[in-house]
Order: structure tokens, then C-alpha cells, then sequence
């Protein structure tokens, strides 16, 4: 089983979200992990996107990077460009790869409009995960 490793910044959406549709997408060929460089909490409207796909992520937490250093990990995956530009080396890690995303908790307006913001930030991860699984 190969481990992936998402980062961003706060491991409060982006990087939660890609770690649960890699769970339900990826089979039992991938164990998903996720982190951030700051740890914070995962976001209810990152919850709520991924309920819609039958994705249940609540009761994830959010996690520092630090926590997987010494681990050996088969891809680091970047999907913030604030992480990809402080991501420390990961010795252990066979590949880094880095997916830019933008950030859903920025997003203004309405309860709705920032739930839309979130769905199409999942659909846009969703899609790039759909695809590196072609070439992987």
C-alpha cells in the first residue's frame, strides 16, 4: 500500500478533502494522510461538500506536517502554494508533486455562495485525483 501525503497550510480543507476523496476513490491500493505546515481545525463547509458525495471526513482533525517527517511516504502532495513553497524536504518521500488549488475558506457571501466556492474547489480535486490515478 502506497502512503500519500496532502499538505497545505492549515490541513483544514484542500489537503482534508483530497485526503478523503483519495480514501474513497483509491481502494485499498493507497492509505490517504493529510497536514498542514499550522494546525488548526477542519472546516464544517469542507465537511458539508463531502458529505454530498456519501464522503464522511468529520471526524478528522487537523495535523502539523512534523507529525510525518521520519515516516517514509510514497508521494507528498502540495495542493496550496503556501505549502509547496514552505514544505520541508521529507527525506523519506519517493515523489513531490504539487496541485494548486484555491483556498475555499476565503470565499465571501452567503452560507451558499461559500458552499459553492467549496464544491467546486472538491470537483477540481476530485478531477485531478481522477486523473493522476490513470498514471499511477
Amino acid at each position: 500500500m502506497e502512503k500519500v501525503l496532502f499538505l497545505c497550510t492549515h490541513n483544514s480543507a484542500r489537503s482534508q478533502i483530497a485526503e478523503g476523496l483519495l480514501r474513497a476513490m483509491g481502494g485499498d491500493r493507497f492509505e490517504a494522510l493529510s497536514a498542514g505546515t499550522e494546525v488548526t481545525f477542519v472546516r464544517p463547509l469542507a465537511i458539508k461538500s463531502m458529505e454530498e458525495l456519501g464522503i464522511d471526513i468529520s471526524g478528522h482533525r487537523s495535523k502539523v506536517l512534523t507529525e510525518y517527517l521520519n515516516q517514509p511516504i510514497d508521494y507528498v502532495i502540495t495542493v496550496c502554494d503556501a505549502a509547496n513553497e514552505s514544505c520541508p524536504v521529507f527525506p523519506n518521500a519517493r515523489h513531490r508533486l504539487h496541485w494548486s488549488f484555491p483556498d475555499p475558506s476565503r470565499a465571501t457571501g452567503s452560507e451558499e455562495a461559500q458552499l459553492a466556492t467549496y464544491r467546486e474547489v472538491r470537483n477540481a480535486i476530485q478531477a485531478r485525483i481522477a486523473d493522476w490515478l490513470k498514471t499511477v
